[in-house]
């Protein structure tokens, strides 16, 4: 699904992330973790096309993505940030948002937006108006909102750490559900190292602005391949 080669990201001058090679196969979870500014955010600003690399490139399904129209890429993506950034208006209204903007069939927003808000479990809230929801609830109408657009790689930056520990548990458990079900092609940003072996089927470890290291949990923990990935790890 992606391959990514000889990248360099810049950000106001300065080299912000480091990626010699990186595969991602459709329908895998990748969990990208590593210490507050590492260049994990980076990352996936890079894979929306948001920043544009300094040098190397980056392939969306065998197509570099300088070459893709940049909306029916983006219609390809969906983002879900560390806030929420709902809309003033109700958790149905939100949900079905993107896809009214997309010109879909009153009926069939209506089917995808019960489908999905069963899915992320705000089924009983879709009449309450977003400003009335708790951090956990929010979150879960940003899951949905997301999930309703049918994106081909879905990418997450924290989404969870918001959020109180019991709350974080239940949403990472539902969510490692609906990706198991649906086989979606994600990228999980977060530092919080369980979080990444919960929801990962590999994790990338990001530390000063370079890829370090890929693997299972296991792999990792076993053979951490430098310093900076075992200092990283030691508590994990």
């Amino acid at each position: 699904m992606i391959e990514i080669s000889n990248l360099l990201i810049q950000r106001n001058g300065r080299d912000s992330l480091r990626v010699d090679a990186l595969h991602i196969q459709r329908g895998e979870t990748l969990a990208v973790v590593g210490p507050n500014g590492a260049g994990k955010s980076t990352l996936l600003l890079a894979l929306a096309h948001l920043l544009k690399p300094t040098k190397g490139e980056i392939k969306f399904k065998d197509k570099n993505i300088k070459e893709w129209d940049d909306l029916e890429y983006r219609r390809k993506i969906a983002f879900v940030f560390q806030d929420p950034l709902l809309m003033d208006m109700t958790v149905e209204q939100n949900i079905g948002l993107g896809l009214k903007f997309r010109g879909v069939e009153k009926n069939e927003i209506k089917h995808q937006v019960e489908k999905w808000s069963k899915s992320m479990g705000v089924d009983s809230l879709r009449a309450r108006r977003a400003n009335q929801l708790s951090g956990g609830e929010a979150q879960r109408v940003s899951l949905a909102r997301a999930f309703v657009l049918n994106p081909e790689l879905l990418l997450m930056d924290e989404p969870f750490s918001a959020v109180d520990p019991q709350t974080r548990g239940q949403l990472l458990n539902d969510l490692s559900s609906v990706l198991a079900h649906e086989q979606r092609t994600t990228i999980f940003v977060t530092h919080n190292l369980r979080e990444a072996a919960q929801i990962g089927d590999r994790i990338a470890v990001v530390v000063n602005g370079e890829l370090k290291q890929v693997g299972t949990p296991n792999q990792i923990k076993e053979n951490p391949v430098d310093d900076s990935v075992k200092m990283f790890l030691k508590d994990f």
